[in-house]
């Protein structure tokens, strides 16, 4: 039996991932994946892999790009799957950002609150309107939606 043997598939990992297969080429070619090839040049797939586009999808729905993703898994194995520990100094590394991204999550909600309830969006009421630029000290965009980590206010 040959080692790729005990591989998977590109049918089987979308099946047992949930992501198209134009996803997973897509994720090779950005370096988040990688398969072997048969002599018939047929991806196999690692089991381990299956744990890495779980990863993938979990980042990518708290709002990390592609490069952060990229980035993070530059520092696990390659093959075979990652240990707790690597989990571990992983998830350490994104808590600040993730963080920085709650804050700013909340404070847009509650900001929000007032309009979404009314739906008048008066300027006279909205806690985002920024009379007059006064806020224009704070830099470009709208601190008041920024995180206090980003300067907010």
């Amino acid at each position: 039996m040959t080692a790729l043997a005990h591989h998977l598939t590109i049918g089987q990992v979308a099946e047992r991932s949930g992501v198209p297969h134009t996803t997973l080429r897509f994720y090779e070619d950005r370096g988040l994946i990688s398969a072997e090839r048969t002599t018939g040049n047929q991806r196999r797939y690692p089991r381990a892999t299956l744990r890495r586009i779980a990863f993938i999808r979990s980042a990518q729905r708290v709002g990390l790009s592609l490069d952060d993703i990229a980035e993070a898994l530059s520092t696990l194995p390659a093959h075979g799957a990652p240990t707790k520990a690597d989990w571990t100094k992983l998830s350490k590394r994104w808590r600040n950002e993730l963080d920085t991204r709650i804050d700013a999550l909340q404070r847009l909600r509650d900001s929000l609150t007032g309009c979404i309830g009314c739906g008048c969006l008066s300027l006279r009421a909205c806690g985002l309107f920024n009379h007059e630029d006064q806020l224009a000290e704070y830099g470009p965009g709208a601190p008041k939606l920024k995180a206090a980590s980003e300067g907010g206010i």
